[in-house]
Order: structure tokens, then sequence, then C-alpha cells
């Protein structure tokens, strides 16, 4: 695999807006079991520091007009798009998929950027009718908070933008840990997400051992969502786990 723009290539995880972990584990071409490259092994310590950054930046991002926040997402969109060639030849080469089909996934992934960096400008309260003519109920609605994603391999660009473009855009904050045969387009994503100046914080991307990761994620209190794909047996774990943190 020879990429135009070798930036893209990264072999470390995001976190806090910095490029941080030591590469160990192999990621390779299903193809021919070629190593494509190395991406690091965090655990617990190096999650619960992605969610922190992950909560001292979402004070800031979900002070921002909706505008704004649309505006940072129109751009990574774009950038998407400009590096669709480059993103899909990386996805192909990690998952397998014919180019044509990464293409695809490419053009179908960013589409989510670019709708939910116009929904983030439409989203409404309600005023609710009562039974006293001297009140009313207003509905305002507000970022949950930090969000887990976790990802799955086959289709490693659009599971992470369904999840985190959402998130972000209504003021959300994001933790994403994409599967471990598929880390490269999630951290060329983020890559992206860096050029186009989404604040550091905002989108962190960590690589591991899967259950330890995982583990943080459902018990940290400062973790108020999980979007998950995959597997009925893990859902159900993630489930278990998530009702037994304390709120």
């Amino acid at each position: 695999m020879t990429l135009q723009d070798s930036s893209l290539l990264k072999q470390q995880c995001y976190i806090d807006g910095e490029w941080t972990g030591k590469p160990v584990s192999p990621v390779k071409d299903p193809a021919t079991g070629d190593e494509i490259a190395k991406v690091p092994d965090l655990g617990t310590d190096e999650t619960r520091r992605a969610i922190e950054a992950a909560n001292a930046a979402l004070k800031p991002w979900r002070s921002l007009l909706a505008k704004e926040r649309s505006a940072y997402m129109r751009r990574w969109f774009n950038l998407i798009v400009e590096n669709a060639d480059e993103l899909a030849l990386l996805l192909t080469t990690e998952q397998g998929k014919p180019i044509a089909e990464a293409k695809g996934e490419v053009a179908y992934g960013s589409s989510f950027i670019e709708l939910y960096a116009e929904e983030a400008k439409r989203i409404y309260g309600e005023t609710i009718p009562t039974h006293r003519q001297d009140g009313r109920i207003i509905v305002s609605k507000e970022p949950v908070g930090v969000v887990g994603a976790i990802t799955p391999w086959n289709f490693p660009l659009a599971m992470i933008t369904r999840k985190v473009a959402p998130a972000i855009a209504v003021g959300c904050t994001v933790v994403c840990k994409p599967a471990p045969d598929t880390p490269l387009t999630a951290l060329a994503l983020a890559e992206l997400a860096d050029r186009a100046g989404i604040p550091k914080g905002v989108l962190n991307i960590v690589t591991g051992d899967a259950p330890t990761i995982g583990a943080e994620l459902t018990s940290n209190p400062l973790v108020r969502a999980i979007g998950f794909t995959g597997s009925t047996k893990v859902d159900k774990l993630l489930m278990e786990q998530c009702s037994k943190k304390k709120k």
C-alpha cells in the first residue's frame, strides 16, 4: 500500500489532540497476511485519560453556537471527500473489501457528517400545553455528556461517523474504540478531524485490549452514553456492565 499522503497512516492513538502510545500491535492485510502497520495496545489508564480529556473538552464544545460546531464538521466532511481515494485504499488494505465498495463506504460514511452538520442547527425544544392556564412546560435539549463509541471491523469508517457525527453535532464529546483488525481508518479520520480544527478532546481514538477498554468505558461515571455495533454476545455484556455503573 502506497498512500500519496503518508501522514494519513497513523500508528499512534489520538488523545486530547495529541498522538500518543507505542506502536506494538500489528495490523495485517487480510488478503496477504502482510503487516501494514502497528498500533498501540492501550489499557485502563490511557482510556481513563481519554475520557477525562473528553470531559474537559465538553463544556467549551457544548457552549459553542450550533452553527460553529456545524462549521467544524463541514470542514471535516470536506477533508474526507478530498481524501476519499486515500481513505478507500487504506480501508481496503486493512479490511479486505473491494476498492469500489471501500469508495462507496467513504461516501456513505462522510454523508453522516454532512447530515449532522446541518441537523446541529435544527435542534429545537418544545412548549407543551399543561392543565393550568397560568403554566407551561418548556423542554430544552442538552448534550448528555461524554459518549463512548465501539465500532466493528466490517464498516470501519461508516460506523464511526454514524456514531461520532450526531454526538459531536449536539455538543457531546467522544471516546472511540475501533475494532482491533481495522484501527487505521479510524486514526486517519482523527487526523482529518485534527486538520479540520476540531478542538482537542472532542474526538479521541484508543486502540488496545477490547475487554479492558470496554470495561472502563462502561464503568467510568464520566461516560454518559455508549454507542455499539457488533455481536449480540458483546452487546449483552456491555449492557450488563453499564447497568452496574453508579450514577
